[in-house]
């Protein structure tokens, strides 16, 4: 199991994401840039050990939807250099207090976190609390009952207003949903904290099987 470090981190995941998000097509805020706040997330291990795997929930009081703050679902990985030829995903490099420097990805175009994706999908592995070390996160729930996905490559990903596809080597697309909203339907479904408290479910990851 990953050792989750509670230490600084400069620039912050928000500050980094703050500078990040206004450059994605799922983005729903306005010009003026948004205003985050952490509302929820999980963590998956990497059997290496090497990269952290974080699946990260922000709410924008900058924006709305639906009546409510707009909130995102951003997967991102923490690797102790960079990533190869993953220039483009790069959400920028920021300090940690234990590890040093860390380059902060998009995790949809990072191997290892749609490796390990598939995993937890075909319930090969199991999803971690966001902020303690050794623990299951019980408020994720995957109900997925096609082929196995196995060792997952990527083949393409794209990056639309509704979502991420991650479209894989064996033709199977996972679609994440970026702008989330409130319902059911998703193979992979998870929880986040709206400004009032309450709690909201919704669709994280759906599944395309190829042709």
């Amino acid at each position: 199991m990953a050792e989750i470090h509670h230490t600084t981190l400069k620039p912050t995941k928000l500050e980094l994401l703050t500078d990040w998000l206004p450059g994605r097509p799922w983005y729903r805020g306005g010009p003026e840039g948004p205003r985050l706040s952490k509302a929820g997330g999980f963590r998956l291990d990497d059997p290496e050990g090497g990269v952290g795997i974080e699946f990260m929930v922000v709410s924008d009081a900058g924006a709305s939807y639906d009546g409510a703050e707009s909130s995102y679902l951003v997967p991102m990985t923490y690797r102790g250099a960079p990533l190869q030829g993953a220039d483009e995903a790069l959400i920028g490099t920021t300090e940690h207090g234990v590890l040093g420097k860390r380059w902060v990805y998009d995790g949809c175009h990072d191997p290892v976190l749609v490796g390990e994706l598939a995993a937890l999908i075909d319930g090969r592995a199991k999803a971690q609390a966001q902020s303690v070390s050794d623990q299951e996160d019980r408020d994720i729930r995957v109900a997925y009952e096609g082929a196995p996905l196995g060792a997952a490559g990527i083949e393409a990903v794209t990056d639309t207003e509704s979502g991420t596809g991650i479209r894989l080597t064996s033709g199977t697309t996972l679609r994440l949903v970026r702008a989330l909203a409130p319902g059911g339907g998703g193979h992979v479904t998870g929880v986040w904290q709206r400004a009032d408290a309450s709690q909201v479910r919704a669709p994280f990851v759906i599944v395309h099987p190829g042709a």
